[in-house]
C-alpha cells in the first residue's frame, strides 16, 4: 500500500522550520490533525482540521476511515521519540506511514547546554509517576525530562532536595525552538515553587549531596533500602535468585508471597521495560511494597492483594515467576507452573524443611537444578567477632519447555 499517513514533525517556529517536502505533505493532505498549539501553528490551509481528542485514541477512527487518502498529523519534533508517532506506529502498517522528524526537545535542549545527547539519559515524565525519576539518580549523571506541565520542575525539584539531591543543577527551557525560547537555571535547593511554562524542557545535572544515597542497579540492594517486617529475601540471596531469574527487556515477573516486595522491585530496577506482579496476601505488607516500590523508582510495580494461588486468576501470563513465601502449599507449584509461559523460568526458595521437601519432590518430577545457599556474616560475640551463620536456603531453578 502506498503511504497515506504523513506524521510531521513541527516545532516552536511553526511552518517556516518545516522542509519543503513536510510542508508539501501538509497542503497536499485532506485532513491534518494535530493538538490545538500544533495548528495553531501552522495557520490556516485549504484541509480540514481536526484537533486531537482525549483520550487521542479516540481520533483513531476519523484517521482510519480515510485510508488510502492524504492524512497529515502533527507531532512535536521527533514523533517516534515519546510522540504521537510511535502510537500511532501501533495502529497502521508502517508501510502506509511517512514520518518527517524535526529537532526534538531533548536534541535542542543538549545543543543548547553542549551535552553530548548519546551520554544523557531521556525520560518523560508525561503522564508518568514522578517518582519513576528516583530509579535514574547517580552521580554525575545528566538527564533530559519531558515536563508534564508548568508545575514539573518545581515537584522535581521538591523531589530532588527532600531525596538529598538538592545541590543538582536544574535548567529549564520553554518553548525550545521558537520566538518565545527562554532558559531559567538553579540548584534544586533553590528552585522554590516557581512556576515554568506549559511546555518546558527539563536538563537536570545530578549531584549527589551528603544526605543522598545512590544506589546501582545491579541486584543486591542493601536489606536496608527495604522497609520490611523481616519477610525479606536477604542481599545475598537475592542476588542470586535474581541472577536465576534472568531479567530480560519486555518480560512479566510474578513474586508470589512478595513480602516487601524486593525480588519484583529488584527485577524492575534491572530491566526498566520489563513488567512485574508483586503477589501478598497480608494489606500490611503490600502497602509496605507500595512504598518501597515508590522510593526505589518503580512505581509501575503492580500489586495484588490476595493468597495464591487463587490470586493467579486473570493475570497475563508470566515469562518469570519466584515463590519465596509458601513453597509447601499444596497446589502452588503447580498453579505457578501452569500459568507460566513457555520458555519460562520457575525459581523457587525454601528454609524450611517442608518447603525443601516440595522442592525435591518437584525436582524429581520436572528437573531443574538445585542449590543450597548459605551464608554467614561476621557478627559481635563478646568483645570479638565471630561467624554467625544464617539459615541455609534450598533454591530450585527450571526453565519451562518451549
Amino acid at each position: 500500500m502506498t503511504a497515506w499517513l504523513a506524521v510531521i514533525g513541527i516545532g516552536e517556529d511553526g511552518i517556516v522550520g518545516l522542509s519543503p517536502a513536510a510542508r508539501a505533505l501538509i497542503e497536499s493532505a485532506e485532513l491534518v490533525v494535530g493538538g490545538d498549539r500544533h495548528l495553531a501553528l501552522l495557520g490556516p490551509g485549504k484541509g480540514e482540521r481536526l484537533p486531537w481528542s482525549r483520550p487521542i485514541e479516540d481520533t483513531f477512527p476519523a484517521i482510519a476511515a480515510r485510508r488510502g487518502r492524504p492524512v497529515a498529523v502533527l507531532a512535536s519534533g521527533d514523533p517516534m521519540h515519546y510522540g504521537v508517532g510511535a502510537v500511532l506506529a501501533r495502529r497502521f502498517a508502517a508501510e502506509e506511514m511517512i514520518v518527517v522528524p524535526q529537532p526534538g526537545a531533548f536534541s535542542l535542549a543538549a545543543a543548547r547546554l553542549g551535552w553530548p545527547l548519546a551520554e544523557c539519559t531521556l525520560l518523560s515524565l508525561h503522564g508518568r509517576p514522578l517518582d519513576a525519576l528516583r530509579l535514574h539518580l547517580a552521580p554525575g549523571r545528566r538527564l533530559l525530562l519531558l515536563s508534564e506541565d508548568g508545575t514539573t520542575p518545581a515537584a522535581v525539584a521538591e523531589l530532588l532536595a527532600a531525596a538529598g539531591w538538592g545541590d543538582s543543577r536544574l535548567s529549564v527551557f520553554e518553548y525550545l525552538g521558537g520566538p518565545r525560547e527562554a532558559r531559567h537555571d538553579a540548584t534544586a535547593a533553590d528552585w522554590g515553587d516557581r512556576p515554568a511554562a506549559a511546555l518546558n524542557t527539563i536538563a537536570l545535572d545530578c549531584v549527589a549531596g551528603p544526605a543522598a544515597r545512590p544506589l546501582p542497579r545491579l541486584a543486591g540492594l542493601p536489606d536496608d533500602a527495604f522497609a520490611h517486617d523481616g519477610q525479606l529475601t536477604k542481599r545475598e540471596i537475592r542476588a542470586a535468585t535474581l541472577a536465576a531469574l534472568a531479567p530480560l527487556p519486555g518480560e512479566r515477573l510474578w513474586d508470589v508471597g512478595a513480602g516487601s516486595g524486593s525480588i519484583a522491585i529488584e527485577w524492575l530496577r534491572a530491566e526498566p521495560s520489563a513488567a512485574a506482579v508483586a503477589i501478598e496476601r497480608e494489606p500490611q505488607r503490600a502497602a509496605a511494597i507500595a512504598r518501597n516500590a515508590h522510593n526505589l523508582g518503580v512505581p509501575g510495580l503492580d500489586i495484588v492483594v490476595a493468597a495464591a494461588p487463587e490470586a493467579f486468576a486473570g493475570l497475563a501470563a508470566p515469562d518469570a515467576v519466584f515463590v519465596g513465601g509458601g513453597v509447601g502449599d499444596p497446589g502452588l507449584l503447580e498453579a505457578a507452573w501452569r500459568a507460566l509461559a513457555p520458555g519460562g523460568r520457575l525459581v523457587a526458595n525454601a528454609v524450611s524443611l517442608a518447603g525443601e521437601r516440595a522442592l525435591l519432590a518437584w525436582h524429581e518430577r520436572h528437573g531443574g537444578e538445585l542449590c543450597r545457599l548459605a551464608v554467614s556474616r561476621a557478627e559481635a560475640l563478646g568483645r570479638r567477632l565471630a561467624w554467625r551463620p544464617a539459615l541455609p536456603v534450598t533454591q530450585l531453578a527450571v526453565r519451562k519447555p518451549r
